[in-house]
């Protein structure tokens, strides 16, 4: 298992993998004009922006790319794991590794999850401080948690 920075060379795999996961889970949670949204939301475009400023890491096995995952200050986004992958503990590991990167300069991290990311968020000691939606150009209306964890004890 390899943990590091997402480099220019990562950026297809990761545009794949984050597609790849978006297809196959969210229509279990959203109409299609919701999973077209998160589609366009992660674009190539953003993606590539995100790694080259430095906010992607990547989760291989084997040399594999199997799990991303973002952040930008105190904030973690973007955390995605192959369908196939999920359920061995990789979205744990890079949670643990982007809320250890966050804790070095921030007392609390926030998320921004999709239906699918609720529980498990909760499970690890995250709590709703909003709910926000967005109706989309098809008509969708998109709801997601806005959701927080304090990572320092006062």
């Amino acid at each position: 298992m390899e943990y590091r920075k997402a480099c220019r060379t990562d950026v297809p795999a990761v545009i794949s993998l984050v597609g790849e996961t978006i297809r196959a889970v969210y229509p279990k949670y959203y109409p299609q004009g919701v999973v077209d949204y998160f589609l366009e939301w992660h674009s190539p475009e953003r993606i590539a922006a995100a790694v080259e400023a430095g906010q992607v890491n990547v989760m291989l096995d084997a040399g594999k790319l199997v799990g991303t995952g973002s952040q930008e200050e105190g904030h973690i986004s973007r955390v995605f794991v192959l369908p196939e992958y999920q359920g061995r503990g990789y979205g744990r590991y890079i949670l643990d590794r982007l809320e250890k990167a966050v804790g070095a300069a921030h007392d609390t991290v926030q998320v921004d999850a999709s239906l699918p990311a609720v529980l498990l968020y909760e499970r690890r000691g995250y709590r709703t401080v909003a709910h926000q939606r967005e109706v989309t150009d098809s008509g969708c209306v998109l709801v997601w948690d806005v959701m927080e964890k304090r990572l320092k004890e006062e």
